[in-house]
Formats: C-alpha cells, sequence, structure tokens
C-alpha cells in the first residue's frame, strides 16, 4: 500500500545543504530497509563542518533521531541500527577517526528466554506436556535430574523477630527434587515477604543440599493454578539447579495422601512447618535458549594537538537509544500503551548536542591539547549496559581519561532561562570552582551536585575512578511517554548548553596537568527498603554482565564493606558460606541479617579470594 507523505528534509543535510525528496522516492525507501534509508536518501554530505553549534542543526539532528520511521530506536532493531549509522555519518562528516570497527563497538545484549525443546518432565513414568502443565523459570539451571521428592511445604528457613520457621529441620532433601508451595501461610502481615520469593526459597532448598525444585501453587495463592512465566530478568543470573514450576495435578501425583490444597490450608491454618510425604520420582530435563541481539556503540576522536597531551583523553558521551514501542517491562512510564516512544529529549538531545561540540571542536583541533572521545552508547535504557562495556573494553587506558562529560536530556530548558543541573562537580579536585565560574561567566544558573553516581552513563566511569560531570535539564512529564517529541524541544536553549558544554571542556583541556579524581559518594545513607534492615555500602552492578558473582562498583567510605576492606571492583561470590551469584543472590541473602550481625564475605579480587569479616 502506498503511504502519503509531504515533502521530507533529508537529515544530515543542514542549512543551505539541506535537501528535499519527493513522496514518491520516500516511499519507495520506506517499503524497502530503514537500515539503508540514510545512505539511500541522503544528499552530499561533504560539504565544509560548522564552527559553531546551531539551532536549526540540532533540531535537524533530533528530528531523524526521534522520527517514527525510527520507531523508538531499541538496540538491535532496525531504527537502532539507523540511529547507530547516521551518528557515525556525522563523525565521520565532522572529521572524527572512527575507532573501533568503522565507528562501531559492537556486544551482545540477551533480550529474553525460552524454554528450548530438549525440555522434558516425567513424572512416575508419565510425560507431561510443557507449557501446559510444567514451565522452567528463567533463572533455572540447565540439565537433566532423575531423583526422588521430598515436600518442603514453604520452603522457609529463616528466624526474625516475629519468629522462626524452619521447614528443613527434620527433612532430608540432599540430592532430592524439593516440591515448595509458592506464597505464605499470610499475606497481610508481611512478616513473610523477605522470604517469599521464588529465587529465595530456590537458594534455600540449595542450601539444604536440594538438586531440583519444584514450585507449584495452592488455591488459595492461585486458584487460577497457573504456571509461573518465564520472564527473562536482565540481571538475574542462573542457579547450578534445574528449577520448575508444575500445576497442581502434576504436584499431586507426587504427594502422598494429601493434595496441594489440602496442605496449603493445614499450613495456613496451623501458622507452623507440617510434614507432607511424597512418593515416586522426578525426572527432567532443563533446557534454555537465550535470545540475544547485537547492540553499537559509535565511537569517533579528535586529535589533540600537544604532543605530550594528545595521548591524554576527555570522553564526551550521550546514549542514542530509547524504548521502541514502549510496553510492558519496556520502562515506559504508560506500559499500557504500544507505540512510538520517540525520546526526543531522552536522549535524542544529547546525541544532538555531541554531534555539534564535536564538530565545533574539530573544526579547529589545534586548539585541543588532549585528544576527544565522542561516544553515543546504546543499551543505556536497560541498565546502562553501552557505557559498561565501554569501560570494560575501552579503547584507550582509562588511566589516559581525565573526564567524562555526560549529556542525558538537555533539550528542554525552561525558555527564557538559562538553567541546567551539572553533577559530579565533586568527583575532582577544584572541578566545582571551575564548573562554576565558566557557568557565570556565561550567564547560567546551575545547580550543582557534587556526587559522580547517577543513573546514567557517567556512572560507569565514575566507578572506575574517572572525574565526571553531568548535564541535565529536568525530568518532565513527557519523560519516558509516547509524547517526548521533537517539537517541545527549547533548540536555541540547547545551543546556548552545547556552548556552555564546550567551554567547559576547553578550560580543562587547558590545564597542563589532569584533574585530580576525588571520591564524591553518597553524604547519608542510602535508602533501603522496609525488606533490608542492613546495607553493605556498595554501589553493586546490576548490568549482569558479570557471571561469577556480584562485582562491587564502588564501595562507599566509612560504611560495613568499607571497614571491612572491601574494594571497589571486588567480586562478591559468598556471604556467610552460601553462593551470591549476582544482584538477586546478593538481595535475598542480605535481607537474612540484622543490625549489629558479624558476618563473613567472600570476593574475589583479581584471581585471589579475600575473605572479609563485615560489622553489619
Amino acid at each position: 500500500m502506498t503511504v502519503p507523505l509531504p515533502d521530507v528534509r533529508v537529515p544530515g543535510c543542514r542549512n543551505a545543504r539541506m535537501c528535499h525528496i519527493s513522496e514518491r522516492i520516500m516511499n519507495i525507501l520506506i517499503r524497502s530497509s530503514l537500515i539503508l534509508l540514510i545512505a539511500a536518501a541522503s544528499c552530499d554530505l561533504s560539504a565544509q563542518v560548522s564552527e559553531t553549534i546551531e539551532a536549526d542543526e540540532l533540531r535537524a539532528h533530533v528530528e531523524y533521531l526521534a522520527s517514527d520511521a525510527l520507531k523508538g530506536r531499541m538496540p538491535g532493531t532496525p531504527g537502532g541500527d539507523s540511529a547507530a549509522a547516521y551518528v557515525r555519518d556525522r563523525f565521520r562528516e565532522a572529521g572524527l577517526k572512527l575507532l573501533g570497527d568503522d565507528g562501531y563497538q559492537s556486544f551482545e545484549v540477551v533480550t529474553g528466554i525460552e524454554a528450548g525443546d530438549g525440555c522434558a518432565l516425567t513424572v512416575a513414568g508419565e510425560a507431561a506436556e510443557r507449557g501446559s502443565s510444567f514451565m522452567p523459570l528463567s533463572f533455572s539451571g540447565e540439565g537433566t535430574l532423575n531423583d526422588e521428592v521430598v515436600c518442603a511445604g514453604f520452603g522457609f528457613d529463616f528466624e526474625s523477630d516475629t519468629g522462626a520457621w524452619r521447614d528443613y529441620a527434620d527433612l532430608d532433601a540432599e540430592g532430592k527434587w524439593v516440591l515448595i508451595l509458592r506464597g505464605s501461610p499470610d499475606d497481610e502481615s508481611g512478616d513473610y515477604d523477605p522470604f517469599m520469593s521464588l529465587r529465595k526459597k530456590a537458594m534455600v532448598a540449595r542450601d539444604h543440599g536440594a538438586a531440583g525444585v519444584l514450585f507449584t501453587a495452592g488455591p488459595k495463592f492461585d486458584k487460577d493454578d497457573a504456571l509461573v512465566e518465564l520472564d527473562y530478568q536482565r540481571q538475574e543470573s542462573s542457579m547450578d539447579i534445574p528449577v520448575l514450576s508444575i500445576t497442581r495435578g502434576i504436584a499431586n501425583r507426587l504427594l502422598h495422601q494429601t493434595t496441594v490444597a489440602e496442605l496449603e490450608a493445614r499450613l495456613v491454618e496451623a501458622k507452623q512447618p507440617l510434614p507432607a510425604a511424597c512418593t515416586g520420582s522426578v525426572n527432567a530435563t532443563v533446557e534454555l535458549v537465550r535470545k540475544s541481539i547485537s547492540a553499537h556503540n559509535v565511537v569517533g576522536m579528535i586529535r589533540g594537538s600537544d604532543p605530550a597531551l594528545a595521548d591524554k583523553y576527555i570522553v564526551l558521551g550521550a546514549h542514542y537509544d530509547h524504548l521502541g514501542m514502549g510496553g510492558p517491562g519496556s520502562g515506559s512510564r504508560r506500559p499500557d500503551t504500544t507505540a512510538v516512544h520517540n525520546g526526543a529529549d531522552d536522549n535524542a538531545s544529547g546525541v544532538a548536542a555531541v554531534i555539534e561540540i564535536a564538530e565545533r571542536l574539530a573544526a579547529s583541533p589545534a586548539g585541543l591539547k588532549r585528544s576527544v572521545i565522542a561516544v553515543a552508547f546504546s543499551a543505556e535504557e536497560m541498565g546502562l549496559l553501552g557505557s559498561k562495556y565501554f569501560v570494560d573494553h575501552p579503547p584507550v587506558d582509562l588511566g589516559t581519561v581525565t573526564l567524562m562529560a555526560n549529556l542525558d536530556m538537555v533539550g528542554r530548558m525552561e525558555e527564557g532561562k538559562k538553567s541546567v543541573s551539572i553533577g559530579g562537580t565533586g568527583t575532582a579536585v577544584d572541578l566545582d570552582s571551575l564548573v562554576s565560574t565558566v557557568t557565570a561567566e556565561q550567564g547560567f544558573s546551575a545547580a550543582l551536585s557534587p556526587e559522580g553516581y547517577g543513573p546514567s552513563d557517567h556512572a560507569a566511569f565514575y566507578s572506575r575512578n574517572i572525574p565526571v560531570l553531568f548535564f541535565f535539564t529536568g525530568v518532565h512529564q513527557d519523560y519516558h511517554t509516547p509524547a517526548d517529541d521533537a517539537d517541545l524541544l527549547n533548540y536555541e536553549g540547547e545551543k546556548q548548553i552545547g556552548d556552555l558544554i564546550t567551554d567547559i571542556l576547553l578550560r580543562i583541556d587547558g590545564r597542563s596537568e589532569a584533574l585530580a579524581y576525588q571520591e564524591a559518594g553518597p553524604k547519608s545513607r542510602p535508602r533501603t527498603s522496609k525488606r533490608f534492615k542492613v546495607t553493605l555500602g556498595i554501589m553493586p552492578d546490576v548490568s549482569g554482565s558479570e557471571t561469577r558473582g556480584l562485582r562491587a562498583d564502588a564501595v562507599i567510605k566509612g560504611r560495613p564493606a568499607d571497614l571491612a576492606g572491601m574494594q571497589k571492583g571486588d567480586i562478591i561470590v559468598a556471604m556467610e558460606g552460601k553462593p551470591v551469584g549476582g544482584i538477586y543472590e546478593y538481595m535475598n541473602r542480605l535481607s537474612e541479617f540484622k543490625a549489629g550481625q558479624r558476618i563473613s564475605v567472600e570476593v574475589l579480587r583479581g584471581e585471589e579470594h579475600v575473605v572479609l569479616i563485615v560489622e553489619l
């Protein structure tokens, strides 16, 4: 079907270089491939680059990146790939040296998980049907287990201020399947909340020697008897034992002289562990297929002119990905709405500014002493994955980076007011003074924050002892909704912010000495949920990229982990002798401890195993 479209300006053809493309040609291009849109439609981009940041050029970049055609720039989609190609072409046009693979630093991102064809379950010699009678959980281990079954009731083993519950006190679970009821005997008090998660119950079973776990639901917990969905969580590491969700019908065949419904009712009434015998055996094979996509950071460099400083670097970055079409689990604030989330401010605005600042700097490279690396990160919305990959696989020695400047949502400065928020000003000696001086000279009212950590890509650099600055014009009602469109941005204001950032970078570049990093962590105790009574005082890695345990991306001075000798980069592999496989297991282990308790924490530091004694 022919889609009627008006004449459209081709992105990248700016000012006098703007060309137009007819409705007919645009329709042909749309019917072909979004990935090839720029290559097929662009006019000659070899004209001289601008030496100044221009509002209409910022608008041109944003209008392309936030166009409906790119469908929200989700990593691994044609729109996301087209956005990467667009940024790379602008870097090339401006004269930047493309790093990596022709400007791309590519990495794999796991986006989902499915049960493989090899998944099977046999109970007492009778096969069960995958999807209707059983389903592996997303954190299940893989492999085959054929063994007898024991029942552990609700699967609890804890002592708290309100009492104790020991389902394993008289149970031999070693090397066996353990059948566990989902939920708890009390939905109202909240006393059982810290112990109810499926992973927590599976961890407890494994701690007691279980070789596999079977979860089922009584009618009080779920009258529909629905299986647990195979829902992939990015930060969730796999366990080393099979974990399955089974229906009551399957579970009833395993229980001896009782049913799931009867057992649940008795446990709810007694509010204490009760024995339940099982019969027969279970033979199951778990096979999980992880779906992944390729994401791409886009990286270019402007070479500095000072022979003594050209191998020192300033990193200028912004993320170009967004939420795609939205929907549940996407991060959209309208999860019930499936529509293009254009992300004009978040973060086409930041990418547009990076392009223009890089173009301005590249137009006069003799004015730079140090080299500047411009990078557009992917997969920020999925957990800062692009920036974490960058610092884990840097194109230059991170020890030579004097500053990382991050731009995230810089397009909605209030009309008529030169105001901006700048974070990280305490991450280097005298950085706050330098930034304050430049913002005052430029007539800006700047809200400065010393803290280096924040929910954007600069956090990955701060965790590596690199001074950071984070530029931001504030959250608005259109944030993470389909309404974040290009026509709502203040491009004149963004130009002023771009000029401000450029001047700050030039002022830092003009120093003969590198910025001296200093830690600028939280000034007060981080808030914890009611679930946790204690905290180690670390900034945990939530990317899920570390498979050996949980990496401490930062250790807060004066907090329990710091006082015990934990170091940034340590990988927590066990607490009180019990394994920690990632953020979820770390949180579950943490929920077991009390203030004032002394615990052992085993960390992997390089290739060395170190045991720390932590006073909580």
